[in-house]
């Protein structure tokens, strides 16, 4: 093959926070790699209750995950040095490299005390990556021009400086105020961090381009840096996504031609692509709801992760959901928890540490056998196993800082035994129950268990049910994607931009 000169680190930042950088991200990871080169991502601090497990048994964000995915490598934690998991609107519990690094408030977090060390640690695992891989994409946090926290900033255009990067800036025309947030973003930075920001890419456009090509000519005039594309909008192509903020626009009702599957809509729900492959079973009609009526519809109820157990459950009980589920159980639907949502189906949920609040213990919803004690370290790892002595291999992940025991032993079946032997999970009945392994339902086997009651034989041999894969799905849909951003974006120009070395502008005409 033929070698491939190095390129110069390129970073997508925004002019807000869901601007589509996460995606953009993705998209030129793949499009990197399908020229030749050997990219990795970089996010240096994310903020997401959205995680996963490296191969190492360690904790990073779950875009970057998907990142690596797409740039066809495993995913490591010098890919996310930082992530932050919200535990409340002002707590977070910080993972470094990989590892809790304990609970911080908001105003602890980004004080100038201290902040050297997380400095360092991001800036180290940056280093690792470039000399491992070429190109680094990197991402943003936010809008690139928080000027209030330029001192503390570890992710944004300090982050760009260290890697003498190429700055892309992202912004979104869908959600109004293109120009104004183009223009600010860059009139808000210094001279010296002005002089990496060396494109525009305008996302998420509806309608005809032509009507924009006016705008395009005006926001280079204005900024002088040229705009590398206008993406349009898209519908049909599916990357994970990092925020939960859009589920409870998701199929919000039932459906009486298919199998309903309420998923709980928590406040802290957490690890939601737990469900990506549900959503898109033909026999499946998949929603999110905390709405009692619309739990009790439900054929199966799935009770999430969430980052705080016992907030979650009391909520549950003061919504009057918990008793929702407890009816519809005894009504002959099926409940199955998954980590946080395996716990709350216990006896009790007990934190005599008090790590996630003020809580001692709580009442869970009584379905399950067990009882769990929330513990002080973290439990993360990749896993495979066999679902209930079944013998094709299931795959998945954990990530909790949970220990669960069964109460009575002789009602305690184990869900699944793992490859090292070691069995995990609780199985009451068909219909009832939990395990800590995301990415369960990930695996057809599990799936097709889970729909035989609610499903005619026939409607499962249909070929339009055949195995669904994942892998192969995945795949084609990071594809779509390069091919859909490639399509807007000047690549010459950027390829143009990416060989330079010297740290000015394109100077428009």
């Amino acid at each position: 093959m033929e070698r491939k000169n190095n390129l110069r680190p390129i970073m997508f930042a925004g002019t807000g926070s869901d601007v589509g950088k996460s995606i953009i991200v993705s998209a030129f990871c793949r499009i990197f790699l399908q020229d030749g080169y050997h990219p990795a991502p970089f996010k240096a601090q994310n903020m997401s209750l959205n995680s996963y497990a490296t191969p190492e048994g360690l904790e990073i964000g779950r875009a970057q995950a998907v990142q690596a995915e797409s740039a066809g490598i495993s995913c490591h934690t010098d890919m996310n040095p930082v992530l932050l998991k919200p535990t409340s609107d002002k707590i977070c519990q910080v993972i470094l490299n990989g590892k809790p690094a304990g609970n911080q408030n908001a105003y602890e977090y980004f004080k100038k005390e201290g902040r050297e060390v997380l400095r360092k640690e991001v800036c180290n695992a940056f280093d690792r990556l470039q000399q491992c891989y070429n190109p680094i994409v990197m991402e943003g946090a936010g809008s690139i021009a928080e000027i209030n926290l330029r001192d503390v900033d570890l992710v944004n255009m300090p982050m760009a400086l260290h890697a003498n990067a190429n700055v892309i800036l992202v912004a979104d025309i869908d959600r109004g105020g293109v120009f104004a947030s183009v223009y600010g973003s860059i009139l808000l930075l210094t001279e010296k961090e002005r002089k990496h920001v060396r494109g525009i890419i305008i996302n998420k456009f509806r309608g005809d381009i032509r009507l924009f090509e006016s705008g395009i000519k005006m926001i280079e005039e204005l900024c002088r840096i040229p705009v590398l594309g206008v993406i349009p909008y898209y519908h049909d192509i599916y990357i994970d996504e990092e925020d939960s903020v859009t589920l409870q626009t998701k199929n919000l009702k039932s459906d009486s031609g298919k199998v309903n599957i309420a998923v709980i809509l928590l406040r802290h729900l957490s690890n939601f692509t737990d469900f990506n492959l549900l959503e898109r079973d033909p026999r499946v009609h998949l929603y999110y709801t905390n709405n009692t009526k619309e739990v009790e519809k439900a054929d199966i109820i799935i009770i999430p992760g969430t980052k705080n157990i016992l907030s979650d459950l009391c909520e549950l009980r003061q919504n009057e959901v918990a008793q929702s589920i407890i009816q519809a159980f005894h009504s002959n639907a099926t409940v199955i928890g998954i980590c946080g949502g395996y716990q709350m189906m216990g006896r009790e949920v007990c934190d005599p540490n008090h790590i996630e609040g003020d809580i001692t213990r709580l009442p869970g919803l009584g379905l399950l056998p067990i009882s769990t004690e929330i513990k002080k370290e973290k439990i993360t790892r990749q896993v495979q196993f066999s679902f209930l002595d079944q013998r094709e291999k299931c795959i998945g992940y954990e990530i909790h800082m949970g220990t669960t025991h069964s109460i009575n032993n002789s009602e305690y079946i184990p869900l699944n035994k793992l490859d090292d032997g070691s069995v995990e999970g609780c199985f009451l009945h068909a219909q009832c129950f939990g395990t800590y392994i995301h990415g369960i339902l990930d695996n057809r086997t599990v799936i097709d268990y889970i729909l035989a009651p609610y499903v005619r034989q026939s409607e499962s041999n249909n070929p339009e049910h055949n195995p669904f894969d994942l892998k192969t799905f995945k795949e084609e849909q990071y594809n779509k994607l390069a091919n859909h951003v490639r399509q807007h974006v000047n690549m010459e120009m950027l390829y143009q931009i990416m060989n330079d070395y010297s740290a000015e502008n394109i100077v428009l005409d």
